[in-house]
């Protein structure tokens, strides 16, 4: 399975999680919220961006409770709960951000 994005072609899993972390991009990012059926703005934008970094300094994609206890601490408590990030990310927010954001499906997360 694989998503087709300015003639390359770019490996997913059968939920749609890309297979090489290397292969994302803002325009691939782009392009799975359109297939999740969801516009990007700045607030999911803001949301990706510090899960790509959660990643990158810790190695594993955050649970939900995990993100939203550290996104509260990072951008304050009106984004860091479960309400402002399941209306950004109805399908939820750790498993719907982080296959965004590119990153592995969060463990914990069925």
């Amino acid at each position: 399975m694989s998503y087709q994005l300015n003639g390359k072609t770019i490996e997913h899993d059968e939920e749609g999680y890309i297979v090489n972390l290397d292969d994302w991009s803002k325009d691939l990012a782009d392009h799975i919220a359109q297939v999740e059926q969801l516009e990007m703005t700045p607030e999911h934008w803001e949301v990706v961006d510090f899960l790509r970094d959660y990643y990158e300094e810790y190695q594993i994609a955050p649970a939900i409770r995990v993100l939203t206890k550290a996104i509260g601490k990072r951008l304050g408590q009106e984004k860091g709960n479960n309400k402002y990030l399941y209306e950004l990310f109805p399908y939820g927010p750790a498993k719907q951000a982080c296959k965004i954001a590119g990153l592995p499906k969060p463990t914990g997360c069925v």
